[in-house]
């Protein structure tokens, strides 16, 4: 697989504690966000356009890094915003 762009990282490493854990995820889950070497998720471009076709597509939540909740300027989304700023937040988050 080839990805090019980072803000997919999140859904990579969600998708790989899921198989490690053999945790399903919801379906309705979504994630944007690029992932440092030492677990830090950071903030990616367009976010606010990425929620919203999130949200479009009829996703329940989706899970930004914590650094780009303030370029949000649209609050009208059905969908719910979850800001994470380190994966051991996402794994709780998911996992619980």
């Amino acid at each position: 697989i080839k990805i090019s762009d980072p803000a997919a990282d999140l859904a990579v490493i969600t998708a790989l504690i899921s198989s490690i854990q053999d945790i399903p995820v919801a379906r309705d889950m979504c994630f944007a966000g690029e992932v440092g070497l030492s677990g830090e998720v950071r903030a990616v471009s367009r976010i606010e356009q990425r929620v919203q076709e999130a949200d479009r597509l009829g996703f329940d939540s989706i899970i930004i890094p914590q650094a780009n909740l303030k370029a949000i300027k649209n609050k009208d989304f059905q969908i719910h915003i979850v800001p994470v700023a380190k994966v051991e937040e996402l794994m709780e988050v998911i996992f619980g």
